[in-house]
């Protein structure tokens, strides 16, 4: 065997510049241990002896034609020219060392599965080839597909160039009884928790050129969960002279290829395959004598996509009001990990939040579903209805027992008083040290000089930060509800809706200090001359519309934030401190008239009004200092990412893959492009309804022009088209009319008029210096307790909250009727 022109199939010496990209990848799966059919390698130096001299000359000569004129001219010489002697004796003496049998012979080109781009199906490849001669004709038309017409015109489309050359594999034929193709990850749906199978009776060309429907195996957690038995009608066989199709025998056509072990074995190969490539691959197996063979493999160069989608896991009713406030955009996987981490997953087998499309969704059937089984849904109902909004009655069953429910109740209950200790003990030093410590972590994370030390921080220090300390801000982010409902329903059996909405307010205290209103009011001392621009960024730099999202910079990372924010904020009537005298002016008298018409309930309504805005601000406080602790954790995404040169790459890994990467794993890494491309195609989509019920499909939801905003149920049919009337909760009270101005993004701030309706899909803090230039505020999502609500009830701005369908059926330069109290929007005459 002479070296350079041939070598053994599992050689180190066998890459992509000396056996192409298929004959680099069969050589890795030797070394690995993948069990592989017998063969050798024909080396690119073969090839280049071949073309040496004149051949070489025609080649560049025959480029400078048509495609289809060059690849004849170069094919007719191909045929014409001899085989160099120690070429044809390195070949024929590798074939007698295999026992002379029946081959394949397989092109494999130097440009071939590089990245972003497959070669798959450019080079011709021969089977059941047997013979000296024939294997030596077949050599020879492999290096002559090198310059098809279809080659030469795909290599131009993407700028391949240079000294191409063509390596051959040759292997020993399998007899294969049955046949095809295995996925590492679905190529259909992107998910790569699934390896997809297809399987065909005969050799494997039938499914790879498309002749035959194959049987299709799904397979998830070492579990066939899908098996579709196809009608194969045809099959591809050997013959004497190579190939052929032919039907397949009746008794076969609808018998299943491969049995559920056999699927099961094939996909541990495929496991194998895959963390040998670390990426998706697209694999061609065979099955003969009782043993699979792995005929090839790639990595699959095209994106798969994931799919993110939760509303599979079952019929569950899901809600994103409030949720979808705090997070707004699709998260990125960091993102989704870190709030994934901050709360309970699951309860009994069922979710307790989920991923739909990208965006965070709560479901309320099971919270709904434990407080049914011990006769408290009433009021659960009524409790949250402040947060979730208007859900219904309808609501689907858990298929559960009423036994396991009420366990499952207990067990929550009890959870919730350890936290509830927990917190009365911890709350006020994380509240009071919040700033500080942010900034001092921030700092130490930023003098970080190897992955290893930020590796270490985080497991000495910052883990406890997401999984203890922001786990008690976001519980105790959740804890004004019940204030809030009780001292509500109380005041609306005695006063109207208008006076309701005063007495709730103040909220923010005599200080001031209600977090929602903060970064408002700060913007007030600041360009009064009170504050300087450093103590605010200190106290509100961490406030934004994505504050959550942690791939989006922190406001006070943008040089000119304050000085936007302050060209946005309302001057005379509009001033934040002007509104909120008014305000308070307007509650003093609906209390002075409380007390006068009822001064029994008033004396028994005080210390309960006086609870509910504590608790107000305390809850605002803990969200306010939640969010501070996600720049901490964006820093360190930043920083993880500067120090393994992986920069923004890090943002779409959950943050347990991060800490592996830092600690010298690189492994998660593959899942980087299939998880940029899920962010970006949902990113493109609409935002989906507040409320879905069962299995909700992003892009067949976006798709239907009649779909609908508010909410989406898989088990209904469309509900009728909605009245004149834009409904939604009446956050604040009071009757306004005026023009509509529509805005998708807080950026857009700047087109807000004095004395408009701002319409938009949800505000969250990041809004709210545009609040006091807004004579109402309507929004998608939303609830009585949603930041829309309580910022425009603290300045006396009539607001309608969780309309579902306002941005979609208003318009800028619409003129409306806002009614507060009633939640509507009526429509007087709408914009040209």
């Amino acid at each position: 065997m002479s070296v350079g022109l041939v070598l053994p199939l599992g050689a180190e010496q066998a890459d992509l510049t000396t056996a192409g990209g298929k004959g680099e990848s069969l050589s890795a799966l030797v070394r690995a241990g993948i069990p592989v059919p017998p063969g050798f390698h024909i080396t690119t130096t073969a090839y280049r002896d071949f073309t040496a001299g004149p051949l070489t000359a025609l080649i560049h000569q025959a480029l400078t034609t048509e495609p289809e004129d060059a690849s004849a001219t170069i094919a007719a010489a191909f045929a014409r020219a001899p085989f160099p002697a120690s070429t044809a004796t390195a070949i024929l003496a590798a074939y007698a060392d295999l026992g002379s049998p029946a081959v394949a012979v397989r092109s494999s080109a130097t440009a071939e599965d590089l990245p972003g781009l497959s070669f798959a199906g450019q080079q011709d490849s021969f089977l059941n080839i047997t013979g000296e001669e024939a294997l030596l004709d077949a050599v020879r038309r492999c290096w002559a597909s090198l310059w098809t017409a279809r080659a030469i015109g795909y290599r131009a489309r993407h700028g391949i160039t240079g000294d191409l050359a063509l390596a051959v594999v040759v292997q020993e034929l399998v007899p294969a009884d049955s046949a095809g193709v295995l996925f590492t990850a679905n190529p259909i749906t992107g998910a790569q928790d699934e390896l997809v199978i297809n399987a065909a009776w005969g050799l494997g060309e039938a499914v790879v050129g498309g002749q035959v429907t194959p049987d299709t195996y799904v397979i998830t957690d070492d579990t066939v969960t899908t098996r579709e038995v196809a009608d194969k009608t045809v099959r591809t066989v050997r013959t004497s002279r190579g190939t052929r199709d032919e039907p397949v025998p009746t008794d076969l056509r609808w018998l299943p290829v491969l049995t559920n072990p056999q699927a099961l074995e094939l996909a541990a190969l495929g496991h194998r395959i895959h963390q040998l490539y670390r990426r998706p691959t697209d694999i061609e197996w065979a099955w003969h004598d009782g043993r699979f063979a792995i005929l090839q493999a790639r990595p699959i160069t095209t994106v798969v996509r994931e799919t993110w989608n939760d509303s599979r896991l079952g019929d569950y009713l899901w809600t994103s009001a409030n949720l979808g406030e705090a997070i707004p955009s699709v998260m990125t996987p960091a993102t989704w990990s870190l709030v994934r981490a901050v709360s309970v997953s699951s309860l009994g087998g069922h979710p307790m939040n989920g991923n739909i499309g990208g965006r965070f969704y709560l479901n309320i059937s099971l919270s709904l579903g434990l407080a049914d089984a011990v006769g408290a849904g009433r009021f659960l109902r009524r409790a949250n209805e402040n947060l979730w909004g208007r859900i219904g009655e309808d609501l689907p069953r858990l298929p559960t027992s009423r036994l396991t429910l009420i366990r499952l109740a207990l067990r929550t209950a009890i959870s919730e008083l350890g936290t509830a200790r927990t917190l009365r003990r911890r709350l006020p030093d994380l509240l009071a040290t919040g700033q500080e410590r942010s900034r001092d972590l921030r700092e130490r994370i930023g003098k970080t000089d190897e992955p290893a030390e930020l590796a270490r921080l985080w497991d000495t220090e910052l883990d406890h930060v997401l999984r203890v300390d922001a786990h008690l801000l976001s519980a105790a982010a959740r804890t004004v509800a019940l204030d809030q409902t009780r001292v509500r329903t109380r005041l609306e059996k005695l006063v109207d809706p208008g006076e309701v909405t005063a007495l709730l307010s103040g909220a923010h205290g005599a200080g001031g200090d209600l977090a929602s209103l903060g970064p408002v009011l700060g913007l007030a001392e600041l360009r009064a001359g009170r504050l300087d621009r450093d103590a605010y960024a200190a106290a509100w730099g961490h406030r934004g519309p994505d504050e959550f999202e942690v791939s989006i910079p922190r406001p006070a990372e943008t040089p000119a934030w304050i000085e936007a924010q302050l060209r946005t904020l309302g001057t005379g009537e509009q001033d934040p401190s002007t509104l909120l005298a008014r305000q308070a002016q307007l509650r003093q008298a609906a209390w002075h008239r409380l007390q006068t018409q009822h001064p029994k309930q008033a004396a028994k309504l005080w210390p309960k009004l006086d609870q509910a805005a504590r608790a107000a601000r305390r809850r605002e406080q803990a969200r306010s200092e939640f969010a501070r602790l996600f720049w901490i954790f964006r820093a360190f995404l930043i920083r993880a990412g500067e120090l393994t040169g992986h920069g923004d790459d890090l943002f779409y890994l959950a943050i347990e893959e991060t800490v592996r990467v830092l600690h010298g794993d690189p492994a998660p890494l593959t899942a980087v492009p299939a998880r940029r491309a899920a962010h970006e195609h949902y990113r493109a989509l609409p935002l989906y309804p507040t409320l879905l019920r069962g299995h909700f499909d992003p892009d067949t939801w976006a798709a239907d022009p009649h779909r609908r905003t508010d909410r989406h149920d898989a088990t209904a049919t469309p509900a009728p088209a909605p009245d004149d009337l834009v409904r939604g909760f009446g956050g604040v009270a009071g009757v306004v009319e005026g023009l509509v101005r529509l805005l998708h993004t807080v950026e857009d701030g700047a087109r807000l008029q004095p004395g408009e309706i701002l319409v938009t899909t949800v505000t969250n803090i990041g809004w709210t210096p545009l609040f006091p230039r807004a004579a109402a505020v309507v929004t998608d999502i939303g609830a009585p307790l949603s930041h829309a609500a309580i910022v425009a009830r603290e300045l006396g701005i009539p607001a309608v909250v969780g309309c579902g369908d306002a941005t979609t059926r208003l318009r800028t330069g619409d003129r409306v009727r806002v009614d507060g109290g009633q939640g509507t929007v009526t429509v007087i005459d709408s914009a040209p």
